[in-house]
């Protein structure tokens, strides 16, 4: 659905309504950028873009820049930025708008203007009549953020995109390495389909080869390390991260933030919640809860605390200076290593 939009864009087959509506900004902002670079011909931009806030500006001011001519060239873009009469959530708009001049406009929209909403609500207000219509009558663009399989299937329209496939094993691995973080994610496909031009196939190997690991990535390894009792890998992780110049507090703060995850997936587990309830809950990626559910299996209850324990202590001797930064947590690490068995692996620091 995005990737035929963004073609269509791409083909100058333009819609004179657009509606981009969502909370993944990336989506919005990429669809926006997309239709500047290809409405417009070379010096055209500054006559002919215009964005207005709803929130200050009545709509009426905005049908009339719709319906006056360009000054040069064939279009204009006029872009109009939180339209908050098409949702119920609070706004901080106080603006009187006239929408039935907008429904009139929408039924006969000017063949010279392309007009774009950019709404960056979780959801639209289905009930009102102006919705309806204007889903009726834009091109819609739904930015919300995606779950694994859409991921996977991002990654695979946007290496088609770039005219190469990808194959399975490949997708799989960019997720492993780069997170769900879309911005990171379209740059590390966007690479390596420049660099497979030539085969128009990325594999693992390609992947492996090329794509960054991000921090949040690089702490998931550490923690997966740590609950294999791989510990020597983890000394070995937590040097690389220190030679890229990480804060040791911010390294903490993040092994921290995926262990209380680990004890806050083992606890909604019992309690019969499911994964994407568990998402939705805690606010984190449903990927993240897959993956800290394969992980958290080889912990009990007692042991998640311990460790919480050990990185609440190692947190408040980091922040009061009682101890080297980087020392803290070798000797996290250390203790992990000297005490492997099951239900015994956490000592006092």
């Amino acid at each position: 659905m995005i990737v035929n939009l963004w073609k269509d864009i791409k083909r100058k087959r333009f819609s004179p309504t657009y509606l981009l509506y969502g909370t993944e900004a990336f989506l919005i902002n990429e669809t926006t950028q997309l239709l500047v670079n290809h409405v417009f011909d070379e010096g055209e931009v500054d006559f002919n873009l215009s964005s207005y806030d709803l929130e200050d500006t009545p709509i009426e001011t905005v049908i009339e820049e719709a319906e006056t001519l360009p000054f040069i060239g064939e279009r204009k873009l006029i872009l109009a930025h939180n339209p908050d009469f098409l949702t119920a959530e609070k706004t901080k708009g106080k603006i009187e708008h006239n929408l039935a001049k907008l429904e009139a406009y929408l039924k006969q929209p000017a063949p010279y203007s392309i007009l774009v909403f950019l709404a960056p609500y979780e959801k639209l207000d289905e009930r009102k009549k102006l919705t309806k219509e204007l889903k009726r009558q834009a091109a819609i663009l739904e930015a919300k953020k995606l779950n694994e399989a859409e991921l996977k299937n991002w990654i695979k329209e946007r290496a088609a995109l770039n005219e190469v496939e990808i194959d399975d094993q490949a997708v799989e691995l960019i997720l492993n390495l780069a997170g769900t973080d879309l911005f990171m994610l379209t740059n590390e496909v966007d690479k390596l389909a420049l660099y497979c031009q030539q085969e128009k196939k990325i594999d693992m190997i390609v992947v492996e080869q090329l794509v960054a690991r991000s921090l949040e990535q690089n702490i998931f390894s550490l923690v997966d390390k740590i609950v294999n009792r791989k510990i020597e890998q983890a000394f070995r992780i937590y040097y690389d991260l220190l030679k890229q110049n990480e804060e040791p507090i911010k390294i903490l703060a993040m092994i921290t933030s995926q262990f209380r995850l680990l004890y806050q997936v083992k606890e909604m587990s019992r309690r019969g919640y499911g994964q994407q309830h568990m998402a939705g809950f805690l606010k984190v990626h449903p990927y993240r809860i897959k993956l800290a559910a394969g992980q958290v299996r080889d912990f009990s209850d007692e042991e998640l605390k311990k460790i919480m324990n050990e990185l609440a202590e190692a947190d408040y001797k980091m922040k009061t200076g009682a101890m080297n930064k980087e020392l803290l947590i070798e000797l996290f690490l250390f203790h992990l290593q000297d005490e492997p068995q099951k239900g015994s692996r956490v000592s006092s620091l």
